[in-house]
């Protein structure tokens, strides 16, 4: 007797930047239908009836469901986003294969867990699967990834409504990963829009993170990922970076991030990095930086900012160029009479020098730190003073004659007009 030859499709997902992998789907593979009047009514009867490369097409309804194990490659596509209500009394999908899909469901309503970490879709130990164009409301973990490489998630709404960070997980949460990409996702209302830890070799791209509780995103531990095109606005604290190197941060937006210790970019502990091109506005810190070393940030927009950049003493060897520093309360503030730091080609709407030779350099180094910062820093309340007169001849004669202020930390060629980049 001949053995049937199945003929297999490879479908390969590429991103223009990776390619993750190569999903296998079955030539005669079904399609199995799930509504409320069809022989299969839920989404359980449908994934334990399916077999490997079957695609269950979800019509529109309400479905009321948890605890869907999903263990072999499949995909799970909705019709108008059907609704998948956990009734806040559980986790909703657990991904256990490869090449799984999930588009285009509605999933809501997962409830609070303080023992586990309940999740609209969990996937766990898997790779090249995608998550697509789903909306997942009020599901305290949106997205949850552990131990996973090469997957997608993309083109989702994660939405939630906790008002503090002990009621609400994160909308897209990925732990011990490699190779990911997120992308082109809108996120609200979370304890942290993304978070990374132990993540490597990721890519997050076109994302908006917005009404976080704590960070619009957060990295712990996570070494050689790149995030561009995103914005982070609005958040009670922008991104936070912590504990990695080789971070590529460029073309972000990092705007409306304000609290009384609110950052549009914390860097702590961070080496060998770049962040450029990116846009920090309306921010109560710009960039804060705490043992950083061998960071390079250009062609960065730092406008109307409370402070753009807190650099503190501990951190070296750290590149501010071409960088365009306008109209913040405070350009940069240290809490070191030394800098160990670069800051070259700068423009500073603060800077009063001239250009005698007019090749669009100033003639006179500007000294970004003001002694009034130390003021503030020692005694907070001290910055309703900050527009006295008092306060402008004590900045003016430290500006002559510097004592406190750190006497490396200059822009010895500051530029004369904005930079365009």
């Amino acid at each position: 007797m001949q053995t049937p030859i199945r003929n297999y499709i490879t479908l390969f997902i590429f991103t223009g930047v990776y390619s993750f992998g190569s999903v296998l789907f079955l030539a005669n593979a079904n399609e199995i239908k799930v509504c409320p009047q069809c022989s299969i009514s839920t989404v359980t009867q449908a994934v334990l009836a399916a077999k490997k490369g079957d695609v269950i097409v979800v019509q529109k309804g309400i479905y009321k469901e948890r605890n869907i194990v999903i263990d072999k490659s499949i995909t799970i596509s909705g019709e108008n986003f059907p609704v998948i209500d956990g009734e806040n009394k559980g986790q909703i999908f657990l991904i256990k294969s490869d090449n799984v899909t999930i588009n285009g469901l509605q999933i809501q309503n997962v409830g609070n867990s303080y023992v586990e970490d309940w999740a609209g879709i969990k996937l766990f130990n898997v790779k090249n699967c995608l998550i697509e164009n789903n909306k997942l409301l009020n599901t305290f973990f949106g997205i949850y990834l552990a131990k996973s490489e090469s997957c997608t998630i993309r083109g989702n709404e994660v939405k939630g409504t906790s008002k503090n960070e002990i009621e609400t997980g994160n909308a897209i949460h990925l732990w011990y990963c490699k190779k990911m990409l997120i992308e082109n996702n809108h996120l609200t209302g979370h304890r942290d829009g993304i978070y990374f830890e132990f993540v490597t070799e990721s890519k997050i791209f076109n994302n908006v993170s917005t009404k976080q509780i704590r960070y619009g995103m957060h990295f712990m531990f996570s070494h050689y990922n790149e995030y561009f095109h995103n914005q982070f606005t609005d958040n009670d604290a922008g991104v936070a970076v912590m504990y990695s190197d080789h971070i590529y941060m460029h073309e972000n937006t990092f705007s409306d991030n304000w609290s009384p210790v609110s950052n549009g970019i914390l860097l702590k502990e961070i080496s060998d990095s770049k962040i450029e091109k990116n846009i920090f506005q309306h921010n109560t810190i710009g960039v804060y930086a705490e043992g950083c070393d061998r960071i390079e940030i250009k062609n960065n927009d730092f406008t109307k900012n409370g402070w753009a950049v807190k650099i503190l003493g501990d951190c070296n060897d750290n590149r501010f160029e071409e960088n365009n520093f306008t109209a913040n309360t405070f350009d940069v503030v240290t809490n070191s009479s030394l800098s160990h730091n670069l800051f070259e080609k700068n423009f500073w709407s603060e800077y009063a020098g001239y250009d005698l030779d007019k090749n669009g350099v100033g003639d006179v180094p500007f000294r970004p730190v003001k002694l009034f910062t130390y003021i503030v820093e020692q005694t907070p309340p001290a910055i309703i003073l900050l527009r006295s007169l008092f306060i402008d001849l004590l900045n003016l004669a430290e500006k002559v004659t510097p004592v406190i202020t750190p006497e490396t930390l200059v822009d010895n060629n500051p530029m004369m007009k904005e930079i365009k980049w």
